[in-house]
């Protein structure tokens, strides 16, 4: 289950909730985090117009969807309303994928927020902050050389914390020097190279820290919990904990607040080394080299080399 039953949720919207979950799982193929959000969604779409009746979506008007926003979204960033605008346009599709008349409709009137594409520019910690960053974990200690391990693959790869936490010891091909990611958020499995820097930090984790942890017999994760409950997977709740508590003892704690700061710290590194797009996106594995492009943004030697002069007139600047 997503989350424990909700005594306040009618019937009808539940048994609704469950088959919406069923297709965004098994068709759309949507990660779990992302499931729990338009569940959540979803569920106050149908309570703020079907609270007491039965479910009939092609009954509405597109004022209605309207309304619906109007009373949900006030004050929201635009992230957060378009956040509220998928997760409605999700269910509706579903609605449509069961032959529902008029429903398609309802879809064009969902509001689009303002949120301009590649409009900020990506945010990530400088060289020296990095090296504060890894230096900050005491690898004399178990939990040390797995929190050191970690940011490695968070710092080297960009990879996502979901895809940290489902590393497993068959994902890694010590001989080839590469790391496959079967668990990722595309649903493919990707073969990265496996840097020497990554690779050292996980074999010294995996000869003694994790040998020492003494993790149950068939456990295959590369990094496991060394708290209660002991010896099993971590999660991606650890590896945020992990980039927060090195963040604090490295004086970071103002500028780094996750792990995803550490993915575009990755790619602005692999930039300014005289990476391509290309080669970014693919080791971020991005589906389209679209979402790779805001890094040009921050490329200030590339794009120094075509800006244009500032025009002089009268002899002043």
């Amino acid at each position: 289950m997503l989350r424990p039953e909700d005594p306040r949720e009618p019937e009808h919207i539940g048994h609704e909730l469950d088959a919406f979950c069923a297709y965004a799982t098994k068709v759309c193929g949507l990660a779990q985090s992302t499931l729990i959000s338009r569940r959540m969604w979803v569920d106050r779409f149908l309570q703020y117009h079907f609270p007491a009746s039965d479910i009939a979506p092609s009954k509405l008007e597109t004022k209605d969807i309207g309304n619906f926003f109007i009373a949900q979204c006030q004050g929201y960033q635009p992230g957060s309303a378009q956040v509220v605008a998928s997760a409605v346009r999700s269910y509706l599709r579903f609605r449509a994928v069961q032959n529902e008349d008029q429903v398609e409709a309802l879809i064009a009137a969902i509001p689009a927020a303002a949120r301009w594409r590649l409009a900020a520019l990506p945010e990530s910690l400088p060289p020296d902050d990095v090296i504060k960053l890894l230096g900050s974990c005491d690898r004399q200690q178990p939990q040390g050389q797995r929190d050191y391990a970690i940011l490695r693959c968070l710092v080297d790869l960009g990879l996502r914390s979901c895809e940290v936490a489902a590393l497993w010891l068959e994902d890694l091909n010590w001989k080839c020097a590469t790391l496959t990611i079967s668990k990722g958020k595309s649903h493919r499995a990707d073969v990265l190279p496996l840097p020497s820097a990554t690779g050292d930090a996980i074999a010294t984790y995996l000869h003694s820290g994790r040998r020492q942890a003494k993790p149950a017999l068939g456990n295959r994760a590369v990094f496991i919990r060394h708290r209660a409950p002991l010896t099993h997977p971590v999660d991606t709740s650890v590896i945020r904990a992990v980039v927060r508590q090195a963040a604090a003892r490295s004086g970071l704690d103002d500028k780094l607040h996750g792990p995803h700061l550490l993915r575009h710290s990755a790619a602005t590194r692999m930039l300014q080394g005289g990476a391509s797009l290309k080669e970014i996106a693919d080791v971020l594995r991005h589906r389209s080299l679209d979402t790779t492009a805001i890094y040009a943004k921050v490329d200030i030697a590339r794009l120094s080399t075509i800006a244009q002069p500032w025009p002089i007139t009268g002899g002043a600047a």
